[in-house]
């Protein structure tokens, strides 16, 4: 039995941040870099939650996948904010069915499983925002998001020479560990007591009424909702300072209702926004990871930061 080989990408979210789990809105997309992995026969790694995850879900959906070793090569930073683990899990799941000579499976059937892998194997409470980003990725091209239908709509992503950059706040956080599955915990908490299936679906004066931290919390999914696409007609509309504005308030927005900052994160906004940008705002899950901003095409991007641009999604090799 040969092996397979399947390439993934990392993902920037430009801006829709802790609504995927929230039933919103969110306008990600797939970037260059990556990671790949590499299947064959032979006795893997008993201990390591992505590839026994992956081989039990796919067992689980009746793929036969025998005992098989994996070598992985990655130029996507580990606890960036880049998603380096749902690019992991897509990357391991596409080589392994490929290597079983497996039936090809739906896209987003995919995705789902992934996220079981990062939920129940890994212990971090994500939505579905990341898998989808790396599957679905059409290079010039963001794609719109709704987690109530799982809809996902390209979106052309035309900068007009002005450019997005990515740099590391140098703090790694990890969404199996700190604020993000209680942020999660928080959420599903609220929508109870608001007596809706996710908040995003809960009525602002309503959510002004819970107790704090959970008032906040809701505040900010339904603004971030509004913006996603407010982000849409102002890229539509060629209004490039008006996005910068979006992803400063999509900052304070994490910052002030969501609790999802450290130090690290607010020196790098500060940072790049001395530098010119002419917007900032962290990305990914938080507390730690990348910072995300946008460049006038006469502001050249700090030395440290990497340029993003969106590319095509995962591919067997």
């Amino acid at each position: 039995m040969s092996g397979a080989t399947a390439f993934a990408p990392g993902r920037v979210n430009l801006i829709g941040e802790h609504t995927d789990y929230n039933g919103g809105l969110s306008l990600p997309f797939a970037i260059s870099e990556g990671i790949t992995v590499t299947v064959e026969p032979g006795e893997g790694d008993s201990d390591d939650p992505y590839l026994r995850g992956a081989v039990a879900e796919l067992r689980t959906a009746g793929v036969r996948i025998p005992d098989v070793r994996v070598a992985i090569e990655s130029d996507l930073p580990q606890g960036s904010g880049l998603s380096s683990s749902a690019a992991l899990e897509v990357a391991l799941c596409l080589a392994l069915l490929r290597f079983a000579d497996a039936a090809e499976m739906e896209r987003l059937e995919v995705a789902r499983l992934c996220s079981r892998v990062e939920n129940e194997w890994v212990g971090a409470e994500t939505g579905l925002l990341d898998q989808i980003a790396s599957l679905f990725g059409r290079e010039g091209h963001a794609m719109r998001i709704d987690f109530r239908t799982l809809d996902v709509s390209d979106v052309a992503l035309d900068l007009h020479g002005w450019t997005l950059a990515v740099v590391d706040s140098g703090e790694k956080h990890s969404n199996a560990a700190g604020g993000y599955n209680e942020r999660r915990r928080e959420c599903t908490e609220a929508a109870a007591m608001l007596g809706v299936e996710t908040v995003s679906e809960a009525d602002r004066a309503a959510a002004r009424s819970l107790a704090d931290p959970l008032d906040r919390r809701v505040l900010h999914v339904l603004d971030e909702n509004e913006r996603v696409d407010a982000a849409i007609e102002v890229l539509a509309a060629g209004d490039l300072p008006a996005l910068g504005r979006l992803l400063d308030a999509g900052h304070a927005s994490l910052r002030d209702l969501y609790d999802a900052s450290t130090e690290a994160v607010e020196q790098t906004v500060e940072r790049l926004k001395r530098a010119g940008a002419a917007g900032a705002r962290m990305m990914g899950g938080g507390f730690g990871g990348h910072v995300l901003a946008l460049f006038a095409p006469d502001t050249p991007p700090p030395a440290e930061a990497r340029l993003v641009t969106p590319g095509p999604g995962a591919k067997v090799l």
